[in-house]
């Protein structure tokens, strides 16, 4: 079996949200990075945004591999059919694995969780502890007012223009797939091992 021609870890929300449009994305995500040859990275469960994005991506052919702490997988429902479900001891071990195994990130909508997540791998992005391509999917206008204070922490000083910059931001799914994995294609080529943040 040929390897992955990329691992794409996505940040999700294990609640579905109120707007279809949501999981439309989700879906949208996992059929591309299966129909890609890609690989799925992200939080090992089955419900809400996580699921849809996991089950699309095997349906279209994906890897994927989920990554879960014990106290999360009867909360959360552990996805068992993943191609590989780890099961590990704490959110630090999850989250250093998700990012050890991933060659790109990719947030979609979610709650604290997915923010803390994104956030923690773009600030070790800016600190210069890795320098795979990051994505934030601005579905139905749900990071909007996010964005907006983002963009007065640059107004304000608090953040450089440059750090505001490594987070690609986009509406269309499929248009920044495409440029997530150009990006990392400049870091290294198609098919580029994971490197450690840690």
């Amino acid at each position: 079996m040929n390897p992955p021609a990329f691992s794409l870890c996505v940040y999700c929300g294990s609640r579905a949200g109120n707007d279809p449009r949501f999981a439309e994305a989700a879906r949208t995500v996992g059929r591309w990075i299966g129909e890609s040859g890609g690989q799925l990275v992200y939080g090992g469960g089955r419900a809400g945004l996580m699921g849809e994005v996991a089950e699309a991506t095997q349906a279209a052919g994906g890897r994927v591999i989920g990554v879960i702490p014990q106290t999360l997988v009867d909360r959360e429902a552990a996805n068992r059919s993943c191609d590989e479900l780890h099961v590990v001891s704490t959110m630090h071990e999850r989250k250093a694995m998700l990012a050890e195994r991933a060659d790109a990130f990719l947030a979609l909508p979610g709650g604290i969780g997915t923010f803390e997540e994104l956030f923690e791998a773009w600030t070790w992005y800016q600190l210069g502890y890795h320098d795979k391509p990051m994505g934030l999917l601005n579905v139905a206008g749900y990071y909007d007012g996010l964005l907006g204070f983002l963009q007065g922490t640059v107004d304000t000083g608090f953040m450089g223009a440059a750090t505001a910059r490594l987070l690609r931001v986009g509406t269309d799914a499929e248009t920044l797939l495409d440029e997530l994995i150009e990006g990392l294609r400049h870091s290294g080529g198609d098919n580029v091992p994971p490197r450690s943040v840690i």
